[in-house]
C-alpha cells in the first residue's frame, strides 16, 4: 500500500504544481494583459479562454489532482503513517484552496461573464468588477496550489 500511496502522491505533486503554474501565469500576466485591452476585447478574450480551457487535458489534471489529493487523505487517515502528515495538509490545501475556490468563486464569475453582452452599457463596470474579484481569488488559489505542491513534495521525502 505504501507504493500505491507514493505513486498517488507523485501524481498529486505534479498536478498541484501544474495548476499552481497555470494560476500563477493568469495572476501575473494574462489578467493584466486583458485589463489593458478595450473592455469588449478583454471580455471576449476571457470568454474564449473560459470556453477553451474546458478541454480533456485541463479537466484531467484539475479533477485528477483533486482525486489524487482525496486518495492521499483517505489512505493516510486509514494507514496513519506519520511521515504523511504534511502530505495530508498539502492535499487539503489543493482541495480547499485550489479546487473548491475554483468551483465556488471563479467558475460562477466565469459563468456570469459569459452571459454579459460585449456592448451593453453595464459591461464596463461588470468587466472591471470581474477582473478585480476573479484575480483576487486566483491569487488565493495560486498560493494554495503552491503550498499544496510544496507540502506534498516534503511528505514524499
Amino acid at each position: 500500500m505504501a507504493t500505491i500511496l507514493t505513486t498517488i502522491m507523485v501524481i498529486a505533486v505534479a498536478g498541484s504544481g501544474l495548476m499552481a503554474g497555470l494560476f500563477f501565469v493568469f495572476s501575473f500576466s494574462v489578467m493584466d494583459a486583458l485589463a489593458q485591452m478595450p473592455t469588449s476585447e478583454g471580455m471576449k478574450a476571457m470568454q474564449l479562454i473560459n470556453r477553451t480551457i474546458l478541454n480533456p487535458v485541463f479537466l484531467s489534471v484539475f479533477f485528477g489532482t483533486a482525486l489524487a489529493c482525496m486518495l492521499v487523505t483517505i489512505i493516510s487517515a486509514w494507514q496513519r503513517p506519520p511521515e504523511y502528515g504534511l502530505a495530508v495538509a498539502g492535499a487539503c490545501a489543493y482541495l480547499f484552496g485550489g479546487f473548491m475556490v475554483t468551483a465556488v468563486f471563479n467558475v460562477p464569475l466565469n459563468n456570469a461573464l459569459d452571459k454579459l453582452p460585449l456592448d451593453a452599457p453595464e459591461s464596463n463596470h461588470e468587466w472591471n468588477r470581474y477582473l478585480r474579484l476573479w484575480t483576487r481569488w486566483n491569487h488565493f488559489r495560486t498560493a494554495a496550489c503552491i503550498l499544496a505542491c510544496v507540502l506534498l513534495a516534503i511528505g514524499l521525502t
